[in-house]
């Protein structure tokens, strides 16, 4: 129930107002049945503005820190992220994460949208960057479609370190939904896994036209590595063979 009071009678309006979204295919999102959205990750409010323009309710995994916090403003926080659709995981170690993907294997297997961001992480400068393979196990595993999603404008409405909301026009494009079923029982190979993450980055990249940079966002994020200035960043290899 929170979650609909939010989406049409709280956040909602707010939203709308401050980014006048605009949808595109929409119709490509199944009105039943499971599928992955994979979208890039511009802001935070890619998880609030993607929702806003769904019918259907849509299930994030978020981080456990969202939901840990003590006080007030912990029980406000863990309501506040429960209510909008999102999962605690904790992404600490190897153990975790397949602890996050049975997780998101069980909100499947319930027939549910299951939102994913492929980079991981939040874009450090607004390009688009390599992605983790988790999704592509996810995606071979349970047989579902993955419907690619480009957010834009949301990180000039919300910008990255800012908690106010800004006037701009954000636009949340979908594309057809992406069938993996070629490789039915190859989930676990990694080479495998990699060319199913660099197609759905490939499409996410064409939807919003970002520029791709061929290294882990988290990486640069952590400052173990710079990305790649205007003139080195390519296609994902696997994506355009």
């Amino acid at each position: 129930m929170a979650y609909w009071l939010l989406k049409y009678i709280f956040l909602g309006p707010l939203l709308h107002l401050m980014g006048r979204p605009k949808v595109e295919g929409l119709e490509y999102v199944p009105s039943s049945g499971p599928a992955i959205l994979a979208s890039n990750h511009l802001a935070v409010m890619d998880s609030f503005f993607l929702p806003l323009v769904v019918r259907r309710r849509i299930t994030f995994l978020a981080k456990s820190e969202y939901f840990t916090g003590t006080g007030i403003k912990g029980w406000f926080s863990r309501w506040f992220f429960t209510a909008v659709g999102q999962v605690p995981i904790d992404r600490s170690n190897a153990d975790a994460a397949q602890a996050a993907l049975d997780t998101a294997q069980g909100v499947l297997g319930a027939g549910k949208l299951m939102g994913m961001y492929p980079e991981g992480t939040r874009s450090p400068d607004g390009r688009l960057y390599k992605g983790k393979t988790g999704l592509a196990r996810l995606a071979l595993e349970t047989g579902v479609p993955v419907i690619p999603v480009a957010m834009i404008g949301t990180d000039a409405v919300n910008p990255p370190g800012t908690t106010w909301l800004r006037f701009g026009r954000v636009t949340v494009r979908f594309g057809k939904p992406m069938d993996f079923s070629r490789f039915d029982g190859l989930a676990g190979n990694r080479f495998i896994e990699r060319a199913v993450t660099d197609e759905v980055i490939y499409e996410l990249m064409g939807l919003s036209g970002q520029e791709y940079v061929d290294i882990y966002a988290a990486t640069v994020k952590n400052g173990d590595g710079s990305a790649p200035t205007n003139g080195s960043a390519r296609i994902p290899e696997t994506a355009a063979g």
